[in-house]
């Protein structure tokens, strides 16, 4: 999953980064006992961290978010950025979505506009739903089975409407026969075979082979229901038509978004959705650090991006206002990765060496500390990801050292690999993401001491697919080491590995896979992962991933990332979410 921050310039990040660092280690003591609240009346650092602050279920009022960057997209078939999946739930509804529930709850699947979760036959092929009673679009008429598979059928209309995940598209038309709505010549416009609807309740999905994941899939907005009247196709994403308790008033891009109740939704109808405030509306800065301020200053309730405060707001609010701050684990992991393809980590104990030889604290305090970087890291499975074992699974020491580099071990391996004197390489990272640019620079530092000379080369964050997500540019550049991070699509190995670790996914453009791994073992397992319904084998083979992942040292985790968020005094029903990778949950926020 793509998070999305504007976070400030690079200098602030280091100017404010000896502050911090103090203000962290403070509040990291507290931790999450720590009931401290300020002059404000707030409810306490970590006070909606995997559980509810200030419940209520007082309705009114407007709930205001701030945010630093808009949306890829508000069409829910184009958008992929994570706070807008979680804010999509306003407007949109999906047969199942995760449970609005604090924490590891979060992420499990609950029944939405369907009565129950499916009815799974043939196997785990074939999965059957019936729509709830009363359930409508915003002008009152109902939503039927039609609805939700047009929706569905969208995520095959990509020349027209890319971006999203294609998760549906791949585990429902593997060899890609259907062309999608726009060119469907079929009498109806509803010819995806693996979709039926016998009836204006009732969808039945019709998968040509198992997969156990399939209701978290269904669960991402990509599976929300369009109406194809209301179907603008490219322009959706500037007035999505609702089919939920909010409905767009007003969307201009990169400045404001203001939502208005549903009139037509009904409560009875959705067992979701609590719909406290009146109104929604969210203003969009060009400044992190002017955004952060009027947070503080009360103006706005929380940030809609869910990364973390800027170096600066974070000083500030630590200082003054810890009351209104968690520190939530956020599911995602970042790393350095390094290709196959570049020499000399065509050699595993080249990049075993790169490990050992990194200074772990020092990249740990280079994305912020204990506290706003996060643990630090040691495999690659988030803690959000059934199978994940944390800190537990330490298999180059890192934890066990205190993050320490290995200097013993990393010459060890560079003898082994051939390069006892070191060699040289290049580390690629995004030129708009100050926090990467700290933890490259550490990195070269500590590898210097073992003799592997580094050379940084900063590119436009913006291109990302075409030039690190190009396999033969990283090649010609001679790319090295990546700068990257990754959260899971959703909450299983599946939804977090499959496109870093399986060969299948190795992609000419777009890649994610840079370590370029086609290993066997992991491709069979990722094979037996989707094919396995029991949830106790599932775990078990997701655990099996990520060893096979760490053992072919593909990986240099940085850290179990962390962030820490404002929440407004005047907001209810605050609460973090695996659902939505520790942000908190939109949906059901009121203010007081």
């Amino acid at each position: 999953m793509t998070t999305q921050r504007t976070t400030g310039r690079r200098k602030q990040a280091a100017a404010a980064a000896a502050v911090v660092a103090a203000l962290l280690t403070t509040a990291a003591c507290g931790g999450g006992g720590d009931k401290s609240s300020d002059k404000n009346g707030a409810a306490g650092f970590n006070a909606g961290n995997n559980k509810v602050a200030n419940a209520s279920a007082k309705k009114g009022g407007t709930l205001k978010f701030a945010g630093a960057q808009d949306a890829d997209s508000w069409d829910t078939t184009r958008g992929y950025y994570g706070f807008a999946w979680n804010f999509m739930r306003y407007y949109s509804r999906q047969l199942v979505t995760n449970k609005a529930e604090p924490g590891a709850e979060g992420a499990k699947v609950t029944p939405d506009l369907a009565t129950s979760t499916a009815k799974v036959t043939d196997d785990g092929k074939t999965y059957t739903y019936t729509l709830r009673d009363g359930v409508t679009w915003e002008d009152g008429k109902p939503i039927t089975s039609k609805d939700v598979k047009y929706g569905i059928e969208r995520v095959w209309a990509q020349d027209v409407l890319s971006g999203g995940p294609v998760y549906l598209k791949d585990v429902l038309d593997p060899k890609g026969a259907y062309k999608g709505p726009y060119k469907d010549t079929s009498k109806d416009k509803l010819g995806l075979k693996a979709i039926s609807t016998p009836d204006d309740k009732t969808i039945v999905f019709h998968l040509p082979a198992a997969n156990s994941d399939f209701e978290e899939m269904l669960a991402l907005t990509s599976a929300s229901p369009v109406r194809q009247d209301m179907d603008t196709k490219s322009k959706y994403g500037l007035h999505p038509f609702s089919s939920g308790p909010y409905k767009f008033k007003s969307y201009t891009p990169n400045k404001s978004i203001d939502l208005v109740r549903n009139t037509n939704w009904k409560q009875s109808s959705d067992p979701i959705r609590k719909a406290l405030p009146d109104e929604i509306t969210v203003n969009f800065f060009t400044n992190a650090n002017d955004m952060d301020q009027r947070l503080i200053n009360g103006d706005y309730d929380l940030d809609i991006g869910q990364t973390g405060m800027s170096p600066q707001g974070r000083t500030i609010a630590l200082k003054q206002h810890k009351g209104n701050l968690d520190n939530p684990v956020s599911g995602y992991v970042r790393y350095a990765v390094m290709p196959q393809t570049v020499a000399p980590f065509d050699n595993e104990h080249c990049r075993k060496a790169v490990i050992y030889g990194a200074d772990h604290k020092s990249l740990q305090t280079a994305r912020g500390g204990p506290v706003a970087g996060g643990d630090i890291g040691t495999n690659m499975l988030p803690p959000s990801v059934p199978g994940a074992e944390g800190q537990k699974y330490d298999p180059y020491g890192t934890a066990a050292n205190d993050g320490a580099a290995n200097i013993t071990k990393a010459k060890e391996e560079l003898k082994a690999c051939g390069k006892p004197s070191g060699f040289k390489t290049t580390i690629a990272v995004r030129n708009n993401k100050p926090v990467e640019v700290a933890t490259a620079e550490s990195l070269q530092a500590s590898l210097k001491q073992v003799g592997i000379t580094v050379d940084i080369e900063q590119y436009d964050g913006a291109q990302t697919a075409g030039i690190i997500g190009s396999p033969s540019n990283v090649k010609k550049k001679g790319f090295g080491i990546i700068i990257m991070g990754w959260g899971p699509d959703f909450p299983t190995v599946q939804g977090f590995g499959l496109p870093l670790w399986d060969g299948k996914y190795i992609l000419d453009s777009g890649n994610n896979n840079f370590a370029q791994i086609n290993d066997k073992t992991i491709n069979g397992l990722f094979d037996s992962y989707v094919k396995e319904l029991d949830p106790a084998k599932k775990v078990s083979i997701s655990t099996e991933i990520n060893h096979k992942v760490m053992e072919g040292g593909y990986y240099l985790p940085f850290v179990f990332e962390k962030f820490i968020n404002w929440r407004s005094t005047r907001l209810t029903n605050v609460y973090t979410t695996d659902g939505y990778s520790g942000q908190y949950d939109f949906v059901n926020l009121g203010v007081k």
